[in-house]
């Protein structure tokens, strides 16, 4: 966890890192750990049964404590709607909010800089969920390159609006933000 999760001033953390990497798990950890009252904001469409089945388990892997809401396009609205000072909203995730924006035709430049320009008005805590798929080979396809170069454009607005960001890899997180700032020592 950050090391000053329960930190009054952090009202946002993103949480990013690659397929498997337990991210989920460790974002969902923080935002138990804020309180009972929690939202799970689901960006996730069951296109097929393989995806049906996924969602279902997820949903089952997060217990009884949760509420959920799926919204796969609408979530700066979702998000104004349904933050609470009392209830902290995780929003799981951004990658699938992204594709379901690029699918469905829509402004993404525009849809990311609604999201992080209201980010630090919303009414509660939020935690969100995001892949980093910068660091992998260069997609074989026109239309994952544009993907992938949306995905590092709203992680990069993302992590300048939130208070804390952590990157989860193997499962381990490493705090990105705030980051300390390295002081020299001369003579």
């Amino acid at each position: 966890m950050i090391s000053n999760a329960t930190d009054p001033r952090f009202r946002s953390v993103l949480v990013l890192g690659g397929a498997r990497s337990g991210k989920s798990a460790y974002a969902q950890a923080i935002a138990e750990a804020a309180g009972p009252d929690r939202l799970f904001l689901a960006t996730a469409e069951a296109g097929d049964g393989e995806m049906a089945e996924r969602i279902a388990r997820h949903r089952a892997d997060r217990g009884a404590g949760w509420q959920t809401l799926e919204e796969p396009l609408e979530l700066v609205a979702t998000l104004t709607a349904q933050a609470s000072p009392a209830r902290v909203v995780l929003v799981d995730c951004i990658t699938l909010w992204l594709s379901n924006l690029l699918f469905a035709e829509r402004d993404l430049e525009a849809a990311i800089a609604e999201l992080a320009e209201r980010l630090p008005a919303l009414a509660g805590p939020v935690v969100f969920v995001s892949n980093e798929v910068g660091q992998g080979i260069a997609p074989a396809t026109s239309l994952g390159r544009e993907f992938r170069d949306w995905q590092g454009r709203a992680n990069q607005a993302l992590a300048r609006a939130c208070d804390a960001v952590i990157c989860v890899e193997a499962g381990l997180p490493r705090q990105l933000k705030p980051a300390p700032a390295p002081r020299f020592t001369l003579g």
